[in-house]
């Protein structure tokens, strides 16, 4: 297993400021300036290491009652996006790394996953539900682009005519447009893009490698234009820094063709909440202590309350008044769209080669 790398200070191109050491370690490791070893002035750089994972199986199950899915498929654990707030940097501890550098530079991706979902989905007692691509790191982070486990799983739900929905904040999705422009046209997907702001050096600030917003903006706009159903994704909503752009980036997503829209107030479990600090005294040191402050007024006074009913949108007045106003705007625009969901009735295992064909069809 690969361990944590200590670093102090700002790594450039990336979110995290720090790489403490994962939470199951028995040894803590902390690097700090002692003064004689002369630092280079130039900030850091820190490749990505690419490790393939060995899974038996690619669906994942969940009985949570606020995430709108129950079966999800993750080509890759970790995400070099390393967008500051997201909640899967929690998950690299159990992999004997750290939820902050290391989430975002040691990443792990799943080459057999086009063939271990064909296997789960032939089985014969295998029953099926719509599936959602990406509901942990970023399907379509840059790693896809050489990779293309996203694009492996994607023809095999094709094939299958097996529904199924994505959420990114990458234009890399426009290159997968063609299965899902067709799957679209059968009621077999839709797609969430996520725009945090349209502020682009806040953008480059809290997510140093994701997509600009208007790239953003553009894959919405395609997409829509291709006949896919696009939902825009708020999220996070902070209050201080971004939620101010709460109504701007609704208008914007529904003159490009969106649909829906969706947002998710700041979410700051286990060691989230001490690197989302680190950065906003780094990045945003003039509106660090407001920031926090309004987060804990939707929080019953913590940085994080994860209870079910209250953790996707927090309590109280702060967090009412951002309801109230996403409602507002999604009316506004015309971003409440309603879906029946997506059809089922088309699933079926397709003839390997060899198989008996029918008595007339061949």
């Amino acid at each position: 297993m690969v361990q944590s790398a200590p670093i102090v200070g700002a790594v450039r191109g990336r979110g995290a400021k720090s790489n403490h050491t994962g939470r199951f370690e028995r040894q803590q490791r902390e690097d700090f300036d002692d003064g004689w070893t002369e630092r280079d002035p130039q900030p850091p750089r820190i490749d990505d290491t690419l490790t393939p994972l060995k899974s038996k199986t690619i669906i994942s199950h969940n009985d949570s009652p606020d995430v709108g899915f129950s079966a999800s498929i993750n080509p890759y654990i970790g995400c070099s996006h390393g967008c500051i707030y997201c909640y899967a940097r929690p998950a690299h501890a159990y992999m004997g790394l750290s939820p902050g550098l290391d989430f975002e530079s040691q990443l792990f991706f799943k080459p057999d996953a086009g063939k271990l979902l064909e296997r789960e989905l032939s089985a014969p007692r295998y029953k099926p539900q719509f599936i959602h691509i990406g509901g942990n790191t970023d399907p379509y982070q840059p790693l896809e682009r050489t990779a293309r486990v996203t694009r492996q799983v994607l023809e095999v739900l094709a094939r299958f005519n097996h529904p199924f929905s994505v959420i990114t904040k990458s234009a890399l999705i426009l290159r997968d447009i063609d299965i899902l422009a067709d799957a679209a046209a059968k009621n077999l997907c839709r797609v969430a893009i996520s725009v945090t702001t349209l502020d682009r050096k806040l953008a480059r600030s809290m997510e140093p490698r994701a997509a600009t917003p208007e790239r953003r903006i553009g894959a919405i706009k395609a997409l829509s234009d291709a006949g896919v159903p696009v939902i825009v994704m708020f999220a996070p909503a902070i209050p201080g820094l971004n939620d101010h752009e709460m109504e701007a980036v609704l208008e914007r997503a529904a003159q490009a063709g969106a649909q829906g829209a969706g947002y998710v107030a700041l979410r700051l479990p286990r060691e989230i909440k001490d690197l989302f600090r680190e950065w906003l005294a780094s990045d945003h040191p003039d509106r660090a202590s407001r920031v926090m402050s309004l987060v804990r007024q939707m929080r019953g006074g913590l940085d994080y309350d994860a209870e079910w009913s209250k953790r996707m949108k927090g309590e109280g007045p702060i967090a009412e008044l951002m309801s109230q106003r996403f409602q507002a705007a999604k009316k506004r625009y015309g971003l409440n769209a309603r879906y029946d969901g997506l059809d089922l009735s088309l699933f079926k295992v397709p003839p390997k080669a060899g198989d008996q064909g029918d008595l007339f069809g061949g």
